[in-house]
């Protein structure tokens, strides 16, 4: 009876552990990582223990980085949900343009804007396309 208490004890650990996050990795345990690399700022310094014993491991970024959000959590492709107020506001201003360059089918030489358009977003996949074939190049050279 004592066993059978002690192993549902342990299930219940362990479903408790995993319902909690999961548990750490074991090459994790085993080396004994507590915390993630420590991000510095500029010119300060890595804090250790008062004897310098303990080994703790910065990534050293430029101070004017320091309010920014992380270069790792940013999105820099422009997409309607991120894209800036002015340019919002500059798309409006075209609303409802007729005439030569506008791509409308109202007055005269309206067509004529659509080929400026289309040349345009065809000029920035192309720009998409090499930026996103530089990252997988940079990603692949070590």
């Amino acid at each position: 009876m004592q066993n059978l208490m002690t192993k549902g004890a342990l299930a219940a650990l362990v479903l408790a552990g995993f319902a909690a996050g999961g548990l750490p990795s074991a090459p994790a345990a085993a080396q004994g990582v507590s915390n993630p690399p420590l991000v510095i700022y500029g010119k300060q310094k890595c804090p250790t223990d008062s004897d310098g014993n303990e080994i703790v491991v910065c990534v050293r970024r430029a101070p004017g980085e320091q309010f920014r959000i992380p270069k790792e959590l940013r999105e820099l492709k422009v997409t309607p949900e991120n894209e800036s107020w002015a340019a919002k506001g500059a798309a409006n201003d075209r609303v409802g343009a007729t005439g030569i360059g506008s791509c409308s089918n109202v007055g005269a030489g309206g067509g004529m804007g659509c080929f400026a358009q289309a040349g345009r977003k065809y000029k920035r996949e192309k720009q998409d396309a090499k930026a996103d074939q530089r990252a997988v190049d940079a990603a692949l050279v070590p």
